[in-house]
């Protein structure tokens, strides 16, 4: 059976090019083109669409509004089109944050059309897939006390695609001012990444920004692959660590790649290194996290029931790469406790 999708974009061009990419795909199908949102919701009614794309600017009601209304009175699976610029990226992440499930730039002249097709093919399969999360409100979110000093040396590396900015979004908040370094690669193309770190570091204790070569990695602080560049992390526990950044090929077929910043944590940090592998499409993360455990760190995967899509850390688990398999919502509170029995365990020894 088809993957049935609605496609709402209050450009007539713009409806035409996302029409002819997804009918042209095999297991997908074109029920309707709204062009505003009350077109929209009349042909959800008429056509029950599996997945919808959505762009944010339309007239009259804007895409964000009516996400939010659609996630609360009839949640299902919505991919945002969306701009590329600085305005449209942190809108963006504020569809992810109201219920989103993924999304994708417009298509640019420059775009090779074969590629752009295929990536929103993939996106409209993952999210027709997907467990639809509701939005929730930051305000819920507590930070949860270390209890004591963290240990020093220590490295925590979050990986994440699909699904992965809200997540990452909840373990952050969670985490103490003292919180170990961080380094984080979420799948993401160039330009969103530092709309990302900008909003995590007004809602979080610890900063976050955007990576840059050649910088320390310090506590308190977290790491935000660019959108562009492979996250590498040099260093050993006792001296500390840095990052580099580099543009090499693709890996996984992403760039960040979270299988090359675990790799490159699991030599750096070893055993002294926290891994956690979240949410997402493919496998990219799982032989990392893998790296990182066989090196003696502590590693944590996602569980299906609280994930968006159920790929990378499904990977990991079947690699036997994670000591632990969470819901989101225990990711934090047990990352915290394993620091806190490190730190105990060092004023003993």
């Amino acid at each position: 059976m088809k993957i049935r999708v609605l496609i709402v974009d209050d450009s007539a061009v713009m409806r035409e090019v996302l029409t002819g990419m997804i009918s042209a795909q095999p297991d997908l199908q074109v029920v309707g083109a709204a062009e505003d949102a009350w077109q929209a919701r009349e042909l959800i009614k008429q056509t029950n669409p599996d997945v919808l794309t959505l762009d944010v600017d339309m007239p009259g009601m804007d895409g964000l509004d009516f996400l939010s209304r659609l996630m609360r009175l009839r949640p299902m699976p919505v991919v945002m089109v969306s701009s590329a610029t600085e305005g449209g990226s942190r809108e963006t992440l504020r569809a992810l944050e109201l219920g989103a499930v993924d999304f994708i730039p417009k298509p640019r002249a420059e775009s090779p059309p074969a590629e752009y097709a295929e990536l929103l093919a993939e996106k409209l399969r993952a999210a027709a897939r997907a467990h639809v999360n509701l939005a929730t409100s930051v305000a819920e979110h507590r930070l949860i006390a270390s209890q004591g000093a963290m240990p020093a040396g220590t490295l925590v590396a979050i990986g994440a695609s699909t699904g992965g900015t809200e997540a990452i979004r909840e373990i952050l908040v969670d985490m103490p001012p003292d919180s170990p370094p961080i380094v984080i690669t979420q799948h993401m193309p160039a330009g969103f990444t530092q709309s990302f770190a900008h909003r995590l570091n007004d809602l979080c204790k610890i900063t976050v920004s955007e990576a840059r070569d050649g910088e320390p990695a310090l506590p308190g602080h977290a790491y935000i692959a660019p959108g562009h560049s492979h996250l590498r992390v040099l260093g050993r526990p006792a001296s500390g660590y840095s990052l580099r950044l580099d543009q090499g090929e693709p890996v996984n077929r992403h760039r960040p790649s979270v299988d090359v910043m675990f790799e490159t944590v699991a030599v750096a940090a070893g055993s002294a290194a926290i891994g956690v592998l979240l949410t997402g499409m493919g496998k990219d993360g799982a032989k990392g996290l893998l790296a990182m455990h066989a090196a003696g760190a502590h590693t944590f995967a996602q569980d299906e029931a609280s994930c968006v899509v159920y790929g990378m850390p499904r990977e990991a688990a079947a690699l036997g790469a994670a000591d632990e398999i969470l819901p989101l919502s225990g990711i934090a509170g047990r990352m915290i406790a394993v620091l806190r029995d490190r730190a105990a365990a060092r004023r003993l020894a």
